[in-house]
């Protein structure tokens, strides 16, 4: 729309990039597809932002909204409840793994993850170690963008700007494998070197001063980088030694994205607190979780304990009642089967573009990939900023969205694509993709 730039200030985005106000604008959506304003079809390759995993037009999760916005719109949670919430806390709570059965319900996955280091911090204050406030998460890694959340987000890029953030924040390398620093042979030696990466981290800073583990099962930024064999067992038995809390970031992970209702559950360890949001109504409405373990609630339920924490439409009851429709969609269609069925299908049409002498790196799980582009396969060499800022804003972000596919070219880490489809993709929608990337790639690498 022509007019898009004059009031409209958008997300993460260079507004001057658009100087005849021309900024591409999607109206409408359904199964895997959207479409703009000129109406040219786009195959929606990253789920709207790893959001939108029922797919786009279910008309039964908009009747789901308007039903419950004709009951009840709205009604907080500050010491009171409504029936959505009481409903999908009670559904979420049979989902979790263990006895994460406490549902603290926010707005996204930002205030989800804030939430989760003020609960970690309130409860070592609560159980008599008050100096436990600092958290430990990975370079590159993703948390969000609220002052706490940005200060456990490992990415500098996109924090000098707000600096000094609130101290605390003790980042570890990630389990980037292709570019691993140590043991690069070995995928199990290189996962317990990175865990250990934790436990020396924690020793360096003062057990007494570190509250919690931040880690998503597969992380985002970067590039999706999957756990090593044997990393989460090592992370668990450390948080369990030194008396910190792993949480589990799955604000995209979740809610089939990996296969499973939780990305824990994939990869066989418990967490503390899982934070999630996204998927968890497919995007139709606003909805994000932060789920505690039973320990963790048992210092505020004392007669005067209180959590003093709280947002105004977290939980919102339109939510609730969507997300819950979304469940049901889940259930009926057996979408998380659907993954596990078909993510082989996945990683294996993806892995005909190592043929492309652009492509590095084809890694990830479920429906969620990411793929290194390299100037050189044999050995890695990868692109320096100023090729980084051609290759991919200067020509793959739009030749990609041009050819008919929406994802990330993203140079947060070294330069990938990443792909995250709605959980109800296909082999044709493989193939498409595939297909796109093919041809839009080996352009790239002709212009190199």
């Amino acid at each position: 729309m022509a007019n898009a730039t004059d009031h409209l200030w958008m997300h993460f985005t260079r507004m001057a990039s658009y100087p005849a106000g021309e900024v591409p604008t999607i109206v409408r959506g359904e199964g895997a597809y959207v479409w703009d304003a000129q109406g040219r079809r786009y195959l929606d390759g990253l789920a709207g932002l790893f959001v939108v995993n029922a797919g786009h037009g279910r008309a039964e999760l908009a009747e789901a909204a308007a039903k419950q916005a004709g009951e009840l719109a709205y009604f907080p949670l500050w010491s009171y409840a409504h029936p959505k919430a009481v409903e999908l806390a009670e559904k979420i709570a049979t989902l979790t793994p263990g006895d994460l059965n406490r549902v603290f319900f926010t707005t996204g996955g930002s205030e989800a993850v804030e939430a989760a280091w003020k609960l970690a911090r309130a409860y070592f204050k609560r159980t008599g170690k008050p100096t436990k406030h600092k958290v430990v998460s990975r370079y590159i890694a993703y948390h969000g963008t609220s002052m706490g959340a940005l200060s456990i987000t490992g990415l500098p890029g996109i924090k000098t700007d707000f600096e000094p953030l609130v101290p605390g924040g003790i980042k570890v390398p990630n389990t980037n494998f292709y570019r691993a620093p140590e043991h690069g042979d070995d995928a199990e030696a290189f996962g317990r070197w990175a865990a250990e990466e934790i436990g020396r981290a924690i020793e360096r800073e003062g057990p007494e001063t570190v509250a919690a583990v931040f880690l998503e099962p597969v992380q985002n930024s970067g590039g999706c980088f999957p756990p090593p064999p044997g990393y989460f067992e090592r992370v668990r038995e450390i948080c369990d030694a030194y008396d910190v809390l792993l949480v589990s970031d799955e604000v995209i992970c979740s809610w089939g994205r990996l296969g499973e209702y939780f990305g824990a559950v994939r990869y066989g360890y418990q967490p503390d607190i899982i934070t999630t949001a996204k998927g968890i109504t497919s995007g139709y409405a606003p909805l994000g979780a932060m789920i505690a373990s039973e320990r963790l609630m048992e210092p505020f339920l004392t007669e005067t304990g209180m959590f003093a924490h709280g947002v105004t439409f977290g939980g919102h009851p339109v939510s609730c009642a969507v997300a819950l429709a979304n469940l049901e969609v889940f259930a009926r269609e057996d979408l998380i089967g659907h993954v596990r069925a078909n993510e082989g299908a996945f990683r294996s049409t993806l892995e005909k573009l190592y043929d492309l002498p652009i492509v590095g790196d084809v890694r990830g799980d479920g429906y969620f990939y990411g793929i290194e582009l390299v100037k050189d396969k044999t050995t890695r060499e990868t692109f320096d900023e100023a090729e980084s800022e051609r290759l991919l804003r200067g020509f793959l972000s739009t030749a990609l969205f041009d050819a008919g596919l929406y994802c990330r070219a993203d140079d947060r880490g070294d330069p990938v694509v990443q792909l995250a489809p709605p959980l109800i993709a296909d082999q044709q929608h493989f193939d498409e993709i595939e297909q796109i990337l093919r041809a839009v790639l080996t352009e790239a690498w002709s212009r190199l």
